[in-house]
């Protein structure tokens, strides 16, 4: 079960996060305004509204998985971001259709984004669900894994375009083959998710006279919602300046080669895949609070000081240690904080409180986060605005921490 849970999850995760390793050509071939800041600014933007849409994907997918069925909404998952994935594939440039270019790209991520503010709600409430009490925290810390393979396949699809075909070819067609690869998760989770066994109890009872998922969290359980979004910042800013923007950080801020970058971004989701059930199973005996508050302090203890470092020595063995570092304090802080979201919620309204309590939070520090991090560098001329960004969302994350109790030892309902 966790196999195919996590299989899914990791191939729906590739597909999300592709784009971010190819931003620097799409702005070219999709943004062409001459200044390549505000080109890099406008693709980071379209990366970004695939965020938009998560809240309402984690909304409307939450409650289908509450009313219909969590296995039915994880297949659903996947056909939505397979069309979204194809169609930023297949998406002619502006050069070639002009405007209608960048307006295919967009309506593909806002398909994506959708897609995924769904799957993660779903896909760990289904995890969570099935495990053995004392080891909920080892299943639903295969979410964070599977999010790390999925960054991992992602870095070396890019990488093997980089290494392999010269600029001028992976820029004009090179840079498609690893979107088109990404269409493939359709049959192949459909196939593993067809192992799966539903864990909603009474699925076969109809659901039309129950109150809608959605008014039930917005109406008793929004302080919940509220503290969620806060637990979520923090590692959500996180990763997304270790996993996704380091990659471009060390190619147009430090100058290394494309290939040094997706070199350490694929040892980072290595790293998230092999540290989140380590991370996760110590939790289950020691408590989901005391580690997440752990490596949120360590985080931003350390994030400061490894920019520094980065751009003291920026060689590929500082970039390596600082990416691998950075990316086991955020397991530490990610792995156990995934199920005890899953743990605040009751059964009948879970998948929808955690898809929106996830879609929130990395709506708003990770969807624009890489933007909000390069206009930063860009108006201070300061190479450290990353740190001071990720700071910023740890001391969210520690408050909504603080706010939210204890429930490893609890039963679900």
């Amino acid at each position: 079960m966790i196999a195919a849970a996590t299989a899914g999850n990791a191939l729906e995760f590739y597909d999300f996060t592709l784009y971010s390793f190819f931003v620097l050509i799409i702005s070219k071939l999709y943004f062409p305004v001459g200044d390549p800041l505000v080109g890099i600014l406008l693709a980071l933007g379209t990366y970004g509204v695939g965020f938009l849409v998560r809240p309402l994907g984690g909304a409307i997918l939450g409650s289908y998985a509450d009313r219909a069925g969590r296995k039915s909404a994880v297949v659903l998952t996947l056909v939505l971001m397979a069309m979204g994935t194809l169609l930023i594939g297949l998406a002619p440039t502006y050069a070639s259709v002009g405007i209608a270019g960048p307006l295919v790209l967009v309506f593909g991520r806002l398909l994506q984004g959708f897609s995924a503010g769904g799957e993660v709600g779903a896909s760990t409430t289904l995890l969570v669900e099935h495990a053995p009490p004392e080891s909920r925290g080892f299943f639903g810390s295969w979410q964070v894994a599977s999010q790390g393979l999925g960054v991992a396949l992602a870095a070396f699809a890019a990488l093997v375009v980089f290494a392999t075909l010269p600029q001028d070819a992976a820029e004009s067609w090179g840079w498609r083959i690893p979107f088109l690869l990404g269409t493939l998760i359709l049959p192949v989770g459909i196939a593993l998710r067809a192992t799966l066994e539903e864990s909603l109890p009474q699925i076969t009872e109809p659901r039309k006279t129950k109150a809608a998922p959605l008014r039930i969290v917005f109406n008793d359980h929004w302080r919940r919602l509220i503290i969620g979004i806060l637990v979520v910042t923090g590692g959500t800013a996180t990763t997304t300046v270790v996993l996704f923007y380091m990659s471009t950080y060390a190619v147009r801020t430090l100058q290394m080669p494309p290939v040094v970058a997706l070199g350490a971004a694929l040892c980072a989701g290595l790293i998230s895949l092999l540290a989140a059930p380590l991370f996760g199973r110590l939790s289950d005996r020691l408590g989901r609070r005391p580690l997440m508050m752990l490596g949120i302090l360590l985080t931003m203890a350390s994030i400061y000081p490894a920019f520094v470092l980065l751009n003291m020595r920026p060689t590929p063995v500082t970039l390596l240690g600082v990416v691998l570092l950075l990316s086991i304090f955020n397991a530490l802080a990610n792995a156990p904080g995934i199920t005890a979201l899953t743990e605040y919620f009751p059964t009948l309204v879970r998948a929808t409180g955690l898809g929106l309590v996830y879609a929130g939070g990395v709506t708003i520090f990770g969807g624009f986060g890489q933007f909000f991090v390069v206009w930063l560098a860009g108006v201070t001329g300061n190479p450290l605005s990353p740190a001071f960004y990720v700071i910023a969302a740890c001391v969210l994350s520690l408050i909504g921490i603080y706010c939210m109790p204890e429930r490893s030892r609890v039963p679900l309902d």
